[in-house]
């Protein structure tokens, strides 16, 4: 069974600049639909996409937790604590390296 899954990243601004960006990722009609929430070992954390048959990942957003103080690095760029990363990924994707030096539990990754 396929899910089809869109994203969208929305950039606004206000101020001395206003404006509103809107960019879509395609929509993937074999998408595994997949949301998991896993717990970041110290070291290095290899994420590996899901395989299931027939269904292709091109996407993968990084959601930590609330309130989290605690570094993560995403194959060598420190990323937000607590802050959402989407990355579109390519059909060839097979994993990346989360690099923690406390173990963060409570972390949700969704595959579109």
């Amino acid at each position: 069974m396929s899910v089809t899954s869109s994203r969208t990243i929305q950039i606004q601004f206000s101020g001395d600049l206003t404006e509103n960006l809107i960019q879509s990722a395609s929509d993937n009609a074999l998408s595994p639909g997949k949301s998991d929430i896993i717990s970041l070992v110290v070291g290095a954390n290899v994420i590996t996409a899901p395989v299931i048959s027939g269904l292709v990942v091109t996407g993968l957003t990084i959601i930590p937790p609330a309130g989290n103080v605690n570094l993560m690095t995403l194959s060598g760029i420190p990323i937000h604590k607590t802050d959402p990363v989407s990355l579109s990924l390519d059909s060839t994707f097979v994993s990346l390296t989360i690099t923690v030096t406390t173990a963060i539990t409570g972390v949700r990754l969704i595959w579109t």
